[in-house]
């Protein structure tokens, strides 16, 4: 058994470049300090061996259609969350603290991402456009905003508990639950504010939170693009 969960232990160290790097242990892992590299790696994942077992058992499952729109709203949204964590990871505006754990974050968001794409196969939603409109470059408002961002997928996970009835997704939905907030925890203290807000978290509906990030305009239908022509110059 301790052979089968090195072996596991290798793959997953192997596979998992982003993981790796985001707690800062690069790809030179040896079997000297295997348990601390799988304390490290369990840390960075969040969950996401459980996870990825249970999109595994999804994915056999005959789902509901109304759960496949689920799953894609969670998908645009984790979407927008990894692709917001990078973003300001390569302005390179964040400062010690906030780099290590925006780069952890985003690997969690990442692995979401992978596990709900694994899970609808063919009906994965392809992935939109983004502009985060100057946040990412500004080490307090990318903070603010992900305090903002990590609440609120807390929210949407919870109300959306009672639209699933495939079991698999139901356990693979609290896993979700559970990291998301941690996350908002950890930024929140990064913050200088209370790690938990009140005693009971309020869900959302996705229509709330929809209109929540219509009104971010972080989503664009279209890709930013520059002007063909060369800029006219006077004088």
């Amino acid at each position: 058994m301790q052979r089968e969960i090195g072996n596991e232990m290798d793959e997953l160290l192997n596979d998992n470049e982003d993981l790796r790097s985001a707690v800062g242990e690069g790809a030179s892992f040896t079997r000297a300090n295997r348990s601390r590299a799988a304390f490290l790696l369990s840390a960075a994942i969040g969950g996401g061996a459980v996870l990825a077992k249970l999109a595994s058992a999804a994915r056999a499952a005959q789902f509901e259609p109304h759960e496949i729109d689920v799953l894609n709203f969670d998908l645009t949204f984790e979407y927008l969350q990894a692709e917001f964590y990078d973003e300001a990871l390569r302005f390179g505006a964040l400062g010690p603290e906030a780099t290590r754990w925006a780069r952890v974050i985003g690997a969690h968001e990442h692995a979401h991402v992978r596990i709900l794409r694994s899970v609808l196969g063919r009906r994965a939603v392809t992935k939109p456009f983004f502009d985060y409109r100057g946040v990412t470059e500004d080490e307090e408002a990318f903070t603010k905003t992900a305090v903002a961002m990590e609440d609120l997928t807390t929210a949407l996970l919870t109300g959306q508990v009672r639209e699933f009835r495939t079991p698999a997704l139901v356990s693979a939905l609290f896993s979700l639950i559970t990291v998301e907030a941690r996350h908002a925890a950890w930024v929140r203290n990064d913050l200088g504010v209370l790690p938990i807000a009140s005693p009971l978290d309020e869900a959302k509906s996705l229509k709330e939170v929809a209109e929540v990030v219509a009104s971010t305009r972080f989503m664009k239908e279209n890709p930013i693009t520059w002007a063909k022509t060369a800029p006219r110059f006077t004088g």
